[in-house]
C-alpha cells in the first residue's frame, strides 16, 4: 500500500507511545501488589479524574430517552452557541455573537478546521516551543509548515511580538497560540498577548489562540479570553477539560463571521456534526448548579498546583515558572538525568511512576523537561512525589544507564 508523504511529516504522539508501554507494564508482577508490586502512578495524560457531572450525565440519558439522536446542523444546535455565547458575557465579559461560533468534534476539529480553511500547502505557521504536538501537526495536515519559534522561562515559554516580527517571511500566513499553554500550564501576558496578535495584523496574518484550558486559569492576571483583541481573532475551545467531558469529544470555534460558512461547509463533508448526545448534554454544563461544581472542580486542581510544585522543588525537581493555568507542571530536568525520555522510562520501571517526555513537545526544551499532569487524585499526586524522591535518591544523578 503506498502512503502519503504527509503522513512521514507527522512524527508519533509520543505521550501515547509512553502511555501504551507504561500500560503494558502495569499489567505484570512489578504492579501487582499481591505479588509484592506497587500500582503504576499515570501522571502522563491530560485527563481529569473528575468525569461529567451528574446533571450533564443525566442530560445525555434523557436525550437518548427522547430520542434526540439525529444529526444537528454542522455548526451545532443553536441553543448551544447560545449558551457558550451567554458563557462568554458572564465569565469574561465579551460579547461573542453565537453565529460566529461552531461547535465541533473536540477541540482537535476545531484545529483541524481551522488550518484546512487558513493554510494552503507551503504556507508556514508559527507556533511556539514548546507547545501541543498535535498543534502543529494539523498545519502539517493541512500541507503547511509549523515555524518552531524557541521560548524560555523569562517568557513563561511564550514566544513574543518582536520573535514574531523576527522569524516571519513571505511564506508565513499565521500564528497558533495557546493560553494556558500544554505542557508548561503558563499563560500568555495580556499585554504580550496584545502585542502578538498586532504583530500578526501588522503583517497581514492571523491569530489563532488554544484556549481549551483557560477555564482552568488560577490568576485573575490571566485568566482573560484573546476574543477580547477584536473578531479578527480565531479562539478554539472544549469540553473536555474545564467541563471534564474527555471522551465526549466536545469542542468549539470562535471565528470572524466571514470565515463561518467556509468552516461550515469543511464541518458537513469532514464529521457531518459533533456528537448530538453530547450536545443535548453540554447544555447542561451552563446550569448555575454545574457551573458552581466546576468552579469547586477549579478550586480542587488549584490545590493540587499547590501541593505539587512546592514539593517537586522541595525534591530538587525545579518547575522554572509557577503554572497559572492548566494542570501541568513542567519540570527541568538538566540536573537530574541527561536525557528525558531514558528518565521516563527509568520512572516507568523503577518507580512506577508514567511522565511525558520533552520531546512530545518541540525539540528546544525536549532533552531536559518532562511534563507531569496533576489531573490526578491528591494521595496520588503525594504518593507520586515520594516514590520520584526516593528513585531520585536510588537511582538518578548516577552513571546513566537506558532501558
Amino acid at each position: 500500500m503506498r502512503l502519503t508523504s504527509r503522513v512521514d511529516r507527522i512524527e508519533p504522539f509520543y505521550v501515547m507511545e509512553v502511555a501504551k508501554r507504561a500500560a503494558a507494564l502495569a499489567r505484570t508482577p512489578m504492579c501487582d501488589s499481591a505479588q509484592g508490586g506497587q500500582r503504576m502512578l499515570f501522571l502522563n495524560i491530560g485527563e481529569p479524574d473528575l468525569t461529567a457531572c451528574q446533571r450533564v450525565q443525566a442530560a445525555a440519558g434523557a436525550a437518548i430517552a427522547r430520542g434526540d439522536t439525529a444529526y444537528t446542523a454542522a455548526t451545532g444546535m443553536p441553543a448551544l452557541r447560545q449558551a457558550i455565547s451567554r458563557w462568554y458575557a458572564q465569565r469574561f465579559k465579551v460579547d461573542v455573537d453565537p453565529a460566529r461560533i461552531v461547535i465541533t468534534a473536540g477541540a482537535s476539529a476545531a484545529l483541524q478546521l481551522a488550518m484546512l480553511a487558513l493554510v494552503e500547502p507551503g504556507d508556514e505557521v508559527i507556533c511556539p516551543d514548546p507547545s501541543y504536538p498535535c498543534n502543529r501537526h494539523f498545519v502539517t495536515a493541512a500541507g503547511g509548515q509549523a515555524r518552531l519559534v524557541p521560548t524560555t522561562a523569562q517568557q513563561r515559554y511564550a514566544p513574543t511580538a518582536q520573535q514574531l516580527r523576527a522569524h516571519w517571511n513571505p511564506a508565513t500566513r499565521g500564528t497558533l497560540l495557546a493560553s494556558p499553554s500544554n505542557p508548561t500550564g503558563t499563560s500568555i501576558d495580556p499585554l504580550e498577548l496584545q502585542a502578538l496578535v498586532q504583530a500578526g495584523r501588522d503583517l497581514g496574518g492571523w491569530t489563532v489562540v488554544d484556549e481549551i484550558y483557560l477555564g482552568l486559569s488560577y490568576d485573575t492576571r490571566y485568566g482573560q479570553t484573546a476574543l477580547a483583541l477584536g473578531e479578527d481573532v480565531i479562539s478554539v475551545n472544549s469540553f473536555s477539560k474545564y467541563f471534564g467531558l474527555t471522551g465526549w469529544r466536545l469542542g468549539w470555534l470562535v471565528a470572524p463571521l466571514e470565515a463561518v460558512a467556509a468552516l461550515e461547509r469543511l464541518a458537513q463533508n469532514l464529521y457531518i456534526c459533533a456528537s448530538t448526545v453530547a450536545q443535548h448534554a453540554a447544555l447542561a454544563c451552563f446550569e448555575p448548579e454545574s457551573l458552581r461544581e466546576y468552579e469547586q472542580r477549579r478550586g480542587e486542581f488549584q490545590r493540587r498546583r499547590d501541593t505539587v510544585v512546592p514539593a517537586l522543588q522541595a525534591i530538587g525537581w525545579p518547575v522554572p515558572v509557577e503554572p497559572d493555568g492548566a494542570f501541568y507542571a513542567w519540570i527541568r530536568t538538566t540536573d537530574i538525568a541527561p536525557d528525558s525520555w531514558d528518565l521516563c522510562l527509568q520512572l516507568m520501571h523503577h518507580a512506577q511512576v508514567t511522565l511525558a517526555p520533552g520531546r512530545d513537545f518541540g525539540p528546544a526544551l525536549a532533552k531536559d523537561h518532562v511534563r507531569l499532569s496533576f489531573a490526578s487524585s491528591l494521595p496520588d499526586l503525594q504518593e507520586a512525589i515520594r516514590r520520584l524522591a526516593a528513585a531520585d535518591r536510588a537511582l538518578l544523578r548516577q552513571p546513566w544507564t537506558s532501558e
